[in-house]
């Protein structure tokens, strides 16, 4: 009995410690590209949302089509209880990434238009964005990172995920949860 009376406050506790916050690896600048509608995009617009960010090309043979799955698992997986989280696939193939071939591709993986956004622009305006997010620049290879980036609210990056990596989706999982659950 002893025993059952000492561990109730220890779990107690425990219930009450907040997570350690996650580490804030920089903060993107505004910026303004094209969504897959062929509508303007702004930044705003993302603003107060915790959102994964990721940069694919729609005739990518390698890992594009892999990363997209996975965020659309990220969708399916948030669209219960955190609808509020946004999805974002950036273009490094701007030239033949148009609106409608984006539109097309986003299909493919049944986005949700009202939460995933696939997104376009000039190469400047994307290299900016991709180096903003310490990933990537956009200059005609095709060559990109596979990492996921996590955002929150006030666009302040707060993780990168490994997608070749064991624990890649449940720690995003975790994580996305964590920002979710701060509303600060």
């Amino acid at each position: 009995m002893r025993l059952v009376l000492f561990s109730l406050p220890l779990l107690l506790l425990s219930a009450c410690v907040k997570p350690k916050p996650l580490e804030v690896m920089g903060t993107l600048p505004p910026f303004q590209l094209t969504s897959a509608e062929g509508q303007p995009f702004d930044s705003k617009s993302l603003a107060g949302h915790v959102w994964v960010a990721d940069f694919v090309y729609t005739t990518c043979t390698g890992p594009c089509p892999m990363m997209s799955s996975t965020m659309h698992r990220v969708q399916t997986s948030t669209e219960n209880e955190m609808r509020d989280v946004k999805l974002v696939s950036i273009t490094v193939d701007p030239e033949h990434d148009t609106p409608p071939v984006l539109a097309e591709y986003a299909k493919h993986f049944k986005y949700d238009p009202s939460r995933w956004y696939f997104l376009t622009g000039d190469k400047d305006h994307l290299t900016d964005l991709g180096l903003a997010m310490k990933l990537q620049t956009v200059d005609g290879s095709l060559t990109h990172s596979t990492r996921f980036v996590l955002v929150d609210r006030q666009m302040r990056i707060r993780g990168f995920y490994t997608t070749g990596e064991d624990t890649f989706m449940p720690k995003l999982m975790h994580d996305i949860r964590q920002l979710e659950a701060d509303k600060s």
